[in-house]
C-alpha cells in the first residue's frame, strides 16, 4: 500500500495539474527512503524540503497568490489573522479522538485546546478536528461491539480526508482508545506527512470497599461470571453486603475518572509499542491522563511537529521494519493483548512494510515476558509511571540488546538518546522482572498454524495456564450462545476438558470481529479452569486464561472452524506451536483421515447469508481483509 506522500518536490512557482504524480528529490537518502507505489493514492504537489523559512510545503498551493480565492477567504473566515501568516504560515491539523460518553476520549479535546495554543507560539496555524470512537468497555457483550474494528478503518480514513483535502502541512493525533492508536498511525502511513501522536494516557485506579482491594474494568466482567456462579462475596466475612451489593460497589468505583484503561490492556500495549517505535515524546504512553507530565507533552508537541517540519522527518521515515520489531519486543515484554498483533499487520501494511505472522513468532521466541502487569499480573500503567515509565522499561531493554536504540524518532534524536538521560529502573521495584529472571522464557503471544488454523491463529499464553490443552470441541455459533451458556451455568469443571468454539464471528462474519472478554472474564471469574476459548473474532487486551483467536480462515468464508463439530477432540501446543483436531467425533484418527472428514463435511456446509445487508457494517463486511493481513479495507476484501 501506499501513501500520500508526494513523489517529487515542485518549485514554489510551478504549476502542477491537480493529481499529477510529482517525486520528493530534496533528500540526500530519497533512494533508500519508503516511497509509494506509483498511482496507489492522489499524489500532491509540495515545496522542496530543508527551507525552515518555507514549512507551509502543501498548504503553499491552496494560499500562494489568488489561485484559489475562494479557499483563501473561508481560510480567513476560519480564522487565519492576516495576509503574512495566510502566505507563509503552515497548517498544523490536530486530530482529536474525542467524544463524551467514554473515559478514555472524554478529556482528550482539552489537550488538543493545550496543543493548539503551543503549536500558536510557534507561528505557525492550527486546526482542531475531531474523528469518531467506539468505547470497548461499553460495547462489550453487546452488539454494538460489531462496530468497534471498524472503527479503527473510519479514524483511518477520515484524518488521512482532513489532512489531505485541507493541504495540512502535518499532524498531530491525540487517541486515547484500543483502535484509536493503530487508527491515527494508519492514516499518518497515509498522508505521509510531518507527524506526533500523543497518547490521551491511562486512568488511575479504582477501588473497592466491599473487596478490599484495587479494581477496574477487568474486575466487573470476572465479577460478573463469579456472580452468576454464586462465588462473588465481600471480603469481611461479617458483612451484610449481599452479591449485588458487591455488583454495585465494582460498578461505581471501577472507572475513576478520565483515561484508558489501566492494565497492559489494548490501549496501553499499542501506546508502549508506538512510543518504542519513535513516533511520540518519550514517556507518552506512562504518563497518566490527569498527570502535569501529559499536560507538558503537549506543550512539547508544537516543538517536535516544527522539528519534524524542518527536517523533514515523515511517518513512513519512522515506520519501519527495525520499529516494527521494537514493538513486537516490548509487546512480548510487557505481556500485551492478542489485537497488538491485528494492528501491527494493519499498521505496516499501510505503510508497505513486510511483516508477517512468522514475524510474530520469530519475535516471541526470542522475547522474554517480564511484566507482572494486569490481566495477568498485580500491576498496572499507573504503577510503571511510579518507577520510571515506558522511558526506563525502553532504557533497560536498549542496553541488553533487545531493543533498536538507533531508530530515528520525531525527536529529531535516536531513541536511545531520547531515553538516556531518564532514570533507571528502581532496581526495588517488582514489576518488571530481571531479565535472568522472567515469568517465562519466551513470549505470551504464538500465532498457531494446523489443521484448525491454516491461516493462522493467535494465542495468549502467559504460562501460568500451562503450555498445552486438549480437550472435546463444544462449538457455539454466535458469541451470545456462549453468554446464555455461561449465564446459565451449563459449563461446568464436572464436565472435564472442553474446548469452547465460538465461530461466525470474524471481520467477515461477525461482521467487526468483536471481543468477547464478557466470555473469557466471566469464566476466570466462574473459576472454570477446565475450558479453553477459541474463535474466528477477538479477545480484549484484559482477557487471560488459555485463549485463542483469530482463526483465519473464518467461518464465514468456510474455514475449518466452520466444520467442526461437538465432540470432536482439539488439541493446542503453545511449544509446537500448534491448533488441530486430533480425533473427529465419528473416531477419525490420523492426519490424512481427518483431512478427509473435514473435505466431506466441507461438500455439506453452507455459507450464511450476510447480515446486515445494508450500512456501516454491510460495507465493513465487503471490504475487509483477513485477520492474518490485519483485517484491512481499503485492499477489499478479496485481496489475500
Amino acid at each position: 500500500m501506499a501513501s500520500n506522500q508526494d513523489n517529487k518536490a515542485v518549485a514554489p512557482d510551478a504549476a502542477v495539474p491537480a493529481g499529477q504524480s510529482t517525486t520528493t528529490t530534496t533528500n540526500d537518502n530519497n533512494s533508500e527512503r519508503n516511497l509509494p507505489k506509483e498511482g496507489e493514492y492522489i499524489q500532491w504537489r509540495t515545496l522542496p524540503a530543508g527551507n525552515p523559512d518555507q514549512l507551509n510545503r502543501w498548504s503553499h498551493f491552496l494560499t500562494r497568490e489568488h489561485e484559489f480565492p475562494g479557499a483563501q477567504a473561508m481560510l480567513y473566515g476560519a480564522g487565519v489573522p492576516n495576509k503574512d501568516m495566510m502566505k507563509k504560515a503552515p497548517h498544523v491539523g490536530i486530530a482529536t479522538v474525542w467524544w463524551e460518553g467514554n473515559p478514555c476520549n472524554t478529556h482528550l479535546l482539552d489537550l488538543g485546546q493545550k496543543v493548539k495554543k503551543a503549536v500558536e507560539r510557534e507561528k505557525m496555524l492550527a486546526w482542531q478536528f475531531n474523528t469518531i470512537g467506539v468505547s470497548d468497555g461499553i460495547t462489550m457483550g453487546g452488539e454494538g461491539m460489531r462496530y468497534s474494528l471498524q472503527s479503527r478503518e473510519i479514524i483511518a480514513d477520515s484524518i488521512e480526508t482532513v489532512t489531505c483535502a485541507q493541504h495540512h502541512d502535518a499532524n498531530i493525533s491525540i487517541p486515547g482508545c484500543d483502535k484509536n492508536m493503530p487508527g491515527v498511525i494508519m492514516a499518518a502511513a497515509r498522508h505521509n506527512r510531518p507527524f506526533v501522536m500523543i497518547y490521551g494516557g491511562t486512568m488511575r485506579g479504582g477501588h473497592s470497599e466491599l473487596l478490599d482491594r484495587p479494581i477496574n474494568i477487568v474486575t466487573c466482567y470476572e465479577a460478573s461470571g463469579a456472580y452468576t456462579y454464586g462465588r462473588l462475596k465481600p471480603a469481611c466475612p461479617n458483612s451484610t453486603a449481599t452479591p449485588s451489593d458487591v455488583m454495585d460497589d465494582i460498578e461505581q468505583h471501577a472507572c475513576p475518572g478520565a483515561g484508558a484503561c489501566g492494565g497492559m490492556y489494548t490501549a496501553n500495549t499499542m501506546a508502549t509499542a508506538i512510543e518504542a517505535m519513535g513516533l511520540t515524546a518519550p514517556g507518552s504512553s506512562s504518563f497518566p491522563a490527569s498527570s502535569p507530565e501529559k499536560f507538558r507533552e503537549c506543550e512539547k508537541a508544537a516543538e517536535y511537529i516544527k522539528i519534524c517540519m524542518e527536517q523533514d522527518i515523515r511517518p513512513r521515515d519512522l515506520l519501519t521494519k527495525a520499529a516494527f520489531e521494537n514493538a513486537l519486543v516490548l509487546t512480548m515484554i510487557l505481556g500485551g493483548s492478542t489485537n497488538g498483533v491485528l494492528h501491527y499487520l494493519a499498521m505496516a501494511n499501510s505503510a508497505d512494510v513486510d511483516l508477517t505472522l512468522d514475524d510474530i513468532n520469530r519475535v516471541s521466541a526470542k522475547t522474554p515476558f517480564l511484566a507482572d502487569m494486569a490481566p495477568s499480573g498485580r500491576y498496572y500503567m499507573e504503577d510503571l509511571y511510579k518507577v520510571g515509565g515506558t522511558p526506563a522499561v525502553l532504557k533497560m531493554l536498549i542496553a541488553a540488546g533487545y531493543i533498536d536504540g538507533t531508530i530515528p524518532t520525531i525527536t529529531g534524536k535516536s531513541l536511545a538518546e531520547n531515553v538516556s538521560d531518564w532514570p533507571s529502573l528502581d532496581p526495588d521495584q517488582k514489576i518488571i522482572r530481571p531479565l535472568n529472571n522472567p515469568i517465562k522464557s519466551q513470549g505470551h503471544i504464538r500465532v498457531l498454524y494446523g489443521n484448525f488454523s491454516p491461516g493462522g491463529a493467535v494465542a495468549k499464553i502467559t504460562g501460568k495456564e500451562g503450555l498445552s490443552f486438549t480437550g472435546k470441541a463444544r462449538c457455539f455459533n454466535k458469541e451470545f450462545e456462549l453468554d446464555a451458556a455461561l449465564k446459565n451455568s451449563q459449563i461446568t469443571v464436572e464436565q472435564g476438558n472442553q474446548v469452547l468454539i465460538v465461530r461466525y464471528e470474524g471481520p467477515k462474519g461477525g461482521p467487526g470481529m468483536p471481543e468477547q472478554l464478557k466470555a473469557s472474564a466471566a469464566i476466570m471469574g466462574a473459576g472454570l479452569t477446565n475450558v479453553a476459548l477459541v474463535t474466528d473474532g477477538r479477545y480484549s487486551g484484559a482477557s487471560h486464561g488459555f485463549i485463542v483467536g483469530h482463526v483465519v480462515p473464518e467461518a464465514a468464508t468456510g474455514g475449518p472452524i466452520a466444520l467442526v463439530k461437538d465432540g470432536d477432540l482439539i488439541t493446542i501446543d503453545a511449544v509446537r506451536n500448534r491448533i488441530d483436531v486430533i480425533r473427529t467425533v465419528e473416531g477419525v484418527e490420523g492426519e490424512e483421515e481427518i483431512a478427509k472428514v473435514l473435505e466431506e463435511r466441507k461438500k455439506g456446509w453452507k455459507a450464511p447469508v450476510m447480515k446486515p445487508t445494508r450500512g456501516a457494517l454491510a460495507k465493513y463486511a465487503r471490504l475487509v481483509g483477513d485477520a492474518s493481513h490485519g483485517a484491512v479495507t481499503d485492499l477489499g476484501g478479496d485481496a489475500y
